[in-house]
């Protein structure tokens, strides 16, 4: 409902007219009346909200997006999980000679280990929460 609504306006000056037509004993009535207008402008306006945030809820869950913290498609779909975790294992195989090369054994834990931690922050949703920020 804005502010400026020319509607509930036009409503004001018709009860403010009445009131002068009428006189002051029909006050309390016509203020009643155009409060109850006004109510009802109020719930339609929310309900109208209600409704579009519902709907934009329903949109982000078809497309796979999981909203957190308030804030509508905020976490990460799954094809842009499986995609993270897809090119980080494609990434593995060369960092795993490189870290077998010139390390042996360990290189290769401590690769491995790296792939996995980063992994884990970016399952545990770090990125997204550090991406929004940045906004």
């Amino acid at each position: 409902m804005n502010a400026h609504d020319p509607e509930l306006k036009r409503e004001l000056d018709a009860t403010l007219q009445t009131r002068k037509e009428l006189g002051a004993e029909y006050e309390s009535e016509l203020i009643d009346a155009f409060m109850e207008k006004v109510e009802r402008r109020f719930d339609d306006t929310s309900d109208r909200e209600l409704r579009r945030q519902r709907a934009e809820r329903q949109m982000a869950a078809a497309r796979g997006a999981h909203p957190q913290g308030g804030e509508e498609g905020a976490g990460l779909g799954l094809g842009e999980r499986f995609g993270f975790v897809g090119v980080s294992l494609v990434l593995a195989i060369p960092l795993s000679a490189i870290g077998v090369v010139n390390a042996g054994l360990a290189g290769l834990l401590v690769t491995w280990g790296g792939i996995v931690g980063v992994n884990a922050v970016h399952a545990a949703g770090f990125f997204s929460r550090s991406r929004r920020g940045h906004k």
